[in-house]
């Protein structure tokens, strides 16, 4: 979707094609724009405000505002006529990367259900752009954003899997998948008890690609396609957007789709319990205790708070197998909207080594992520009177860190561990990015991983 808006840098179709002048806002007058275009312009009020294009049909003209967002020419590919343009001006390869990038993004529309109108104009990238890490990033950013956006009726536990399935094939991965009561069987029993409850057999979707005697890098999302709240459940406000609750599984797809296609050295294990946290006479209760893969007991406090128990089983399973480093993503807590609000990815780690290196790579690729804090006095907020650990605090405090602090118990078995409390939706829109499902921090785990796992 979108990759033929972006072409490879050639001298000549560079020299032809028409030129795009940045305008940052209220400095009309300091653009290198000819004359007469910058005289129209005025006359017809264009100033430079962020997302604003203007053109005469000759060349053309894009408000940066303030220069703040390094995608703001998804806004030219958004509203231009067809045709070719080139960039005006020079630009580091970072900075004309991630405007290549953001031209890609301007070409993405979800059109599954309803005929939207295609983006036409195409750029010539700038000479300095690395075009396949932005085509790259493109590719992974729609594919979480069309998995989040597909409703639930459509993006069932075996439409997941049947996505998972898609994406090993492309790319020559394995996987194994382990449905309904032979969950239990195999030593799953958190996932299916959340998942038990719904007509969609619950499922444990396991990936597998690369050499197997290169380092370990597992990811763990969390794949709940519906969270109705189960018998705690939601109010029909906090239920409406709950197709995204399959976010951290969209996720960790688009990652390893990235990790595949660059060809990193690692050996990739992708792990997602996929399941609808239904109603029916079936459904596990406020109260019960479970049994987890890792041999804890678990209480249940609230059934709203699904997606912490199918992720520690699979964590337990990611575990056993030793991996240098785990990654895991879930759209797991309102109590991390309410802190960071939707833009902003916390995530949880002990290894500051790793904490660096992806607060940089964060900043280079405008992927903004925060970490939180694994505060261990918090721990007593999850005993139990009568299993091993509670899977929620019972109160109103900490909830995203004391999620985490659950989720630590199983990934113990792994040398490093790194989790991502993600939204996985824009509420407004942006040039680029449509209000709805959106891809966060993938991004930026691409880069620092491409560092640690060079090709």
């Amino acid at each position: 979707m979108g990759q033929n808006l972006l072409s490879d840098y050639e001298k000549s179709a560079a020299e032809t094609a028409k030129k795009i002048y940045a305008v940052r806002d209220g400095a009309l007058d300091e653009s290198d724009a000819p004359a007469s275009l910058k005289e129209l312009a005025r006359a017809n009020g264009f100033s430079g405000e962020a997302g604003g294009v203007f053109t005469d049909g000759e060349a053309a003209l894009i408000g940066v505002g303030d220069e703040s967002d390094p995608f703001i020419f998804a806004a030219a590919a958004e509203k231009l006529p067809e045709g070719d343009y080139v960039l005006a001006g020079s630009l580091d390869s970072g900075s004309a990367t991630l405007a290549a990038l953001g031209w890609l993004m301007g070409g993405y529309r979800f059109d599954r259900y309803k005929e939207q109108k295609p983006a036409e104009a195409r750029l010539v990238a700038p000479e300095t752009a690395d075009v396949d890490a932005a085509r790259r990033a493109a590719d992974a950013v729609f594919l979480a954003r069309d998995l989040v956006n597909t409703p639930a009726g459509d993006m069932g536990p075996a439409a997941l899997e049947q996505a998972a399935r898609n994406l090993a094939e492309a790319h020559g991965a394995q996987v194994k998948v382990v449905i309904g009561e032979d969950l239990l069987a195999e030593n799953f029993p958190m996932v299916h008890a959340v998942g038990r409850a719904a007509k969609a057999e619950p499922r444990l979707i396991d990936m597998a690609w690369g050499d197997v005697n290169a380092p370990k890098l597992t990811l763990v999302g969390k794949g709940v396609t519906f969270d109705s709240g189960g018998l705690n459940i939601k109010g029909a406000s906090g239920m409406a957007i709950m197709k995204k609750d399959m976010g951290g599984a969209a996720h960790v797809l688009a990652l390893a789709g990235m990790i595949m296609s660059a060809g990193l050295k690692v050996r990739l294990r992708v792990l997602v319990p996929a399941v609808e946290n239904a109603i029916s006479g079936d459904a596990f209760r406020p109260g019960d205790i479970l049994k987890s893969r890792k041999g804890l007991s678990v209480e249940i406090g609230n059934t709203d708070a699904e997606g912490r128990l199918i992720l520690a089983d699979a964590l337990a399973l990611g575990g056993e197998d030793k991996p240098e480093l785990m990654i895991s993503l879930a759209t797991l807590t309102g109590a991390a909207r309410v802190a960071l609000g939707p833009e902003l990815a916390p995530f949880y780690s002990d290894d500051e080594g790793l904490v660096e290196a992806l607060e940089t790579a964060a900043g280079r690729m405008a992927d903004p992520v925060w970490r939180m804090p694994l505060w261990r006095g918090y721990e007593s907020m999850l005993s139990s009177q009568i299993a091993d650990v509670n899977h929620i605090s019972g109160g109103s405090f900490a909830g995203s860190v004391t999620a985490a602090l659950f989720l630590k118990k199983f990934a113990g078995e792994a040398a490093s561990w790194m989790h991502f409390d993600i939204y996985a939706w824009r509420p407004k829109a942006a040039p680029g990015r449509p209000a709805g499902g959106e891809a966060q921090a993938i991004r930026a785990l691409f880069e620092m991983l491409k560092e640690r796992y060079p090709a």
